[in-house]
């Protein structure tokens, strides 16, 4: 099926733009650089385009409550084929000031939770690659 339109960005709502752009930069890489106070742009290498825009009155989504506060989205990274490799990215992410949301039974899963400084959720994948 012919797309109609190809996808710009993933844009996430918070309370500091510049803050949030440097923590997915120390994520995923690649350099913020601001339009304005209330929108900044990541393009992350080999991968989308984030963008953070200022939400008055932003309020993250509670993890687990989808029944009340849905997550609405959340971003997946693959850190790795092995549990070491995204044992190494998650001391990463949390000395960049994620939080960890959710480690039972990681191995049954392949993957972690946490959430960002905003409080967006988002996950350390264990990919295998073949």
């Amino acid at each position: 099926m012919p797309a109609a339109a190809r996808l710009r960005s993933v844009v996430l709502d918070c309370p500091e733009p510049r803050d949030l752009a440097r923590f997915y930069a120390g994520v995923a890489g690649g350099t913020p650089e601001e339009q304005d106070p209330d929108w900044v742009v990541l393009q992350v290498p080999g991968g989308p385009r984030l963008a953070f825009q200022r939400a008055q009155g932003y309020r993250p989504p509670q993890w687990p409550r989808a029944d009340q506060d849905s997550q609405q989205f959340h971003l997946d990274f693959d850190a790795g084929s092995t549990w070491e490799e995204v044992d190494a990215a998650e001391e990463k992410v949390l000395a960049l000031g994620a939080r960890v949301l959710d480690r039972e039974d990681d191995e049954k899963k392949d993957f972690r939770v946490y959430a960002d400084p905003a409080g967006h959720p988002f996950c350390l994948c264990r990919i295998e690659h073949p």
